[in-house]
């Protein structure tokens, strides 16, 4: 498991933080994400055999929000 820090500058509000959050339970290896809409930052713990960062990338895009690694 590697744990994976991006910065998302368009995150308003707690709603958008739920909706990353909601990542979850569509990307498979992913242990937990942690989004904070104060820190405008999103933490994702996954397994890094199963899931690339370019594709937590896509899909935090495909939310309509944009993700920048730290």
């Amino acid at each position: 498991m590697i744990k994976k820090t991006f910065k998302i500058p368009d995150m308003t509000c707690s709603n958008c933080a739920m909706k990353l959050e909601s990542l979850e339970d569509t990307l498979e290896g992913v242990n937990e994400i942690n989004a904070s809409y104060h820190r405008l930052e999103m933490v994702v713990e996954y397994d890094e055999t199963q899931l690339t960062e370019e594709q937590i990338i896509a899909a935090v895009k495909k939310k309509g929000y944009q993700a920048i690694p730290v």
